[in-house]
């Protein structure tokens, strides 16, 4: 009976235990208690359980909440849960509230929660308003009119512009227009020594441009870091040129060569069968008496006696080696 009555009271505190478990979790106390001394009213089981029945995390709203509260920024729970529902950053919008009003710029709850979800940081977008941002360019190449390549570094200072933070285009875009306005200003330029000697007209030229329309900054300042000369491109597109144009003739001096041999071969050929009619049309004139044996000889004598010439020539234009 002792055993019995042991191993109920056993599972008696275990089911106790377990059931103060579960309401301490489903009633967050300590934070509740925290938030009132905070100054932040909240009801224990309308908001912090109710929260926790509409799997939000207490803490992850209270905080930010006293946050907020401290800094003078008027913020209903509601508010903070639907955001987080939404899949936003609670922290980072409080923070960003906080940061605004410090700075003297106006942002309201909704357009920060906006921002937030449109994927953007808020609060660095709220830092680099009030801190403007220095976004340093990749080296861009451009080729003046005189065919000398120049390779620019710019560095473009941007601030954020919360108005245009949701839909508006980012780093990405200032970098590519700003390339763009630099290959332009560069290539209008009669020689490479004009942009050498005033590369200010590079960040003149590309900041009267507008660059920063439909982004989500905008541009202070454009300064050219870094000028550098590149290679003479006009010289190596004539060089390229030149090496094509000559490889063109010799392939057309080659096409007539082969061409006049495939002649002289056809010429030889010719030949080969013409003096193999020879000998037929010297039988045919014996044969039908055109032909008589002294005249062969004398054609015989004729024949060895142009050899002996043609020899004789060609010994004497020899030169000694």
């Amino acid at each position: 009976m002792d055993a019995l009555l042991g191993g109920v009271s056993v599972v008696m505190i275990i089911g106790i235990v377990l059931f103060l478990l579960i309401i301490f979790y489903f009633v967050p106390v300590r934070l509740w208690i925290t938030a009132i001394f905070s100054g932040v009213r909240l009801g224990l089981f309308r908001d912090l359980v109710g929260m926790r029945l509409r799997n939000v995390p207490p803490a992850r709203i209270v905080h930010p909440l006293i946050t907020a509260h401290k800094a003078g920024i008027h913020v209903e729970p509601p508010q903070l849960e639907a955001h987080y529902l939404a899949g936003g950053h609670v922290e980072q919008v409080i923070k960003a509230l906080i940061s605004a009003d410090k700075a003297n710029i106006e942002l309201g709850f909704a357009r920060a929660t906006a921002i937030d979800l449109a994927g953007r940081d808020v609060f660095e977008a709220v830092q680099v308003s009030v801190n403007p941002k220095v976004i340093t360019t990749p080296p861009i190449s451009a080729i003046a009119k005189d065919g000398i390549q120049v390779r620019a570094i710019a560095r473009v200072t941007v601030r954020a512009n919360i108005e245009r933070l949701v839909g508006g285009a980012g780093e990405e875009t200032i970098i590519a227009r700003v390339g763009e306005g630099i290959v332009s200003t560069i290539g209008s330029s009669n020689t490479h020594a004009e942009v050498l000697e005033n590369p200010d007209n590079i960040s003149k030229t590309v900041l009267s441009k507008g660059l920063d329309s439909g982004t989500a900054f905008d541009i202070l300042s454009i300064d050219i870091a870094d000028v550098d000369v590149g290679e003479n491109i006009g010289a190596k597109l004539q060089t390229d040129q030149a090496e094509a144009d000559l490889r063109v003739a010799r392939a057309k001096a080659e096409e007539r060569r082969a061409a006049a041999v495939a002649a002289e071969q056809e010429q030889r050929a010719n030949l080969v069968a013409a003096e193999a009619e020879v000998p037929k049309g010297i039988a045919e004139a014996f044969r039908t008496g055109r032909l008589g044996v002294m005249d062969y000889y004398n054609l015989r004598n004729i024949e060895a006696d142009t050899k002996m010439r043609d020899a004789i020539g060609g010994e004497e234009g020899t030169e000694p080696t």
